[in-house]
């Protein structure tokens, strides 16, 4: 990657998070199915959680646009809002893992987040989806007149 000469560290540094964000947003792209879904819940759930979070299902949803997740733990399963598709895997991963969680704990109290702790990005999915929610809304700019 090539960064102007001019730029201050701090500029570069956040020049290299967003570049790096656009790509993981690029490598999500490629759609994951249910099915794949459900492999990598299985997968974040050994890493992350001893595996003792096994859902019955995990798949994608249009009808949550104000979630980005849910689930039901007596029936195991849990949903995924399609607003998610394109994110970066890890924000993916955050919300999965999220839920997981959820099914070994109800509710969002300490014990609850003491299980998120051992995600190492935890707190980068969480702001990234906070910008989301933030950058919606804010007022849409009228676009730039011609002269």
């Amino acid at each position: 990657m090539l960064i102007p000469a001019r730029m201050s560290e701090a500029e570069e540094q956040r020049w290299v998070t967003v570049m790096l964000d656009k790509l993981a947003a690029q490598e999500s792209k490629r759609m994951l199915g249910d099915r794949e879904l459900a492999e990598r819940a299985g997968r974040l759930s050994e890493q992350f959680l001893g595996g003792r979070a096994r859902p019955a299902s995990v798949r994608w949803v249009t009808n949550q646009n104000t979630r980005w997740g849910s689930c039901t733990p007596a029936e195991g399963s849990i949903r995924l809002s399609h607003r998610l598709q394109g994110m970066p895997e890890y924000v993916i991963d955050y919300v999965l893992l999220h839920e997981l969680a959820h099914l070994l704990v109800p509710g969002h109290g300490p014990e609850f987040w003491r299980l998120l702790e051992s995600y190492p990005r935890t707190e980068r999915a969480r702001g990234y989806l906070e910008g989301v929610v933030a950058a919606d809304r804010l007022p849409h700019l009228p676009a730039a007149r011609r002269e």
